[in-house]
C-alpha cells in the first residue's frame, strides 16, 4: 500500500489533475470528520475560507483551523485550500514559513 501512496503522490506533484484512488478512513472526533468531509469537497483550484466552513458548521473559524491542523491526510484531504479571511492562514498546525511555503506552492500547483 505505500508504494501505492507514494505512487499516487508523485502523480499529483506531476499533474495536480490527478485523482486520489487510494482507500483511507480518516479516525477523529465527530466535528473533525465533520470538518474533513467539507475540506474533501473543495474543488482544485478553489479555496474556502475557515469562516465559511465555520458558519456551515455551526462553529467558530478557530475550531475549523483546529481540526484542518489535525488533518493526517493533506495532500488528499486538502486543507491548504482553506485559508484565512486576510491571507493564507496556517498550513499542518504551524504559521512557520516552511509550512506556509508548501500551502504557496500546492495551491499554485493546482491553480496550473
Amino acid at each position: 500500500m505505500e508504494a501505492e501512496v507514494e505512487r499516487q503522490l508523485d502523480a499529483y506533484y506531476a499533474d495536480a489533475d490527478h485523482a486520489f484512488s487510494v482507500p483511507w478512513r480518516l479516525l477523529g472526533t465527530p466535528y473533525q470528520l465533520r470538518v474533513w468531509q467539507q475540506i474533501a469537497a473543495i474543488p482544485r483550484g478553489e479555496t474556502r475560507r475557515y469562516l465559511d466552513l465555520s458558519r456551515d458548521l455551526a462553529s467558530s473559524p478557530r475550531a475549523v483551523g483546529g481540526a484542518c491542523g489535525r488533518n493526517p491526510i493533506p495532500i488528499i484531504v486538502p486543507c491548504h485550500r482553506v485559508v484565512a479571511s486576510a491571507g493564507l492562514g496556517g498550513f499542518n498546525q504551524s504559521r512557520g514559513d516552511e509550512t506556509l511555503d508548501i500551502k504557496r506552492w500546492l495551491l499554485r500547483h493546482e491553480l496550473g
